[in-house]
């Protein structure tokens, strides 16, 4: 009976250590498994796209020439008593849409570099350029 119970001790302390064996790869492989999670989102923040804020106060955009980088996220901020937009001059490069007075509007800048003015659509008078690059 002695020799069985010999026997049963040899082999949890043999069980016990393959669990600690597997244990110690579980880890190992955790810690692999964290390490490409972490650098995935390190190299998509790369690719992260950047903002920038146009504010209209007393009939003017505030900066009237902005330069942001390609597809930037640009948020306008209507702080008039009036609606307004911020449209591109010319073609379909971007536009707000009506912003309504106390609220916001975005737009994404255009993909190519290049000057684009633009224009508050119920106020002409009202100008800017926006620079891509």
């Amino acid at each position: 009976m002695s020799l069985t119970r010999s026997r049963r001790s040899r082999h949890r302390t043999r069980a016990a250590a393959v669990g600690a064996a597997c244990a110690l790869f579980a880890v190992v492989g955790v810690t692999s498994t964290s390490a490409a999670a972490v650098s995935a989102p390190a190299a998509t923040s790369s690719v992260t796209v950047e903002t920038a804020e146009v504010h209209i106060k007393d009939f003017k955009f505030n900066p009237a020439k902005l330069t942001v980088k390609p597809g930037t996220k640009v948020t306008v901020v209507n702080e008039d008593s009036t609606p307004h937009t911020l449209t591109a001059s010319d073609g379909y490069a971007f536009d707000t849409g009506t912003i309504e007075a106390g609220a916001s509007g975005s737009f994404t800048a255009p993909t190519k570099v290049g000057t684009y003015p633009f224009v508050c659509s119920f106020h002409p008078q009202m100008t800017g350029t926006l620079t891509v690059k």
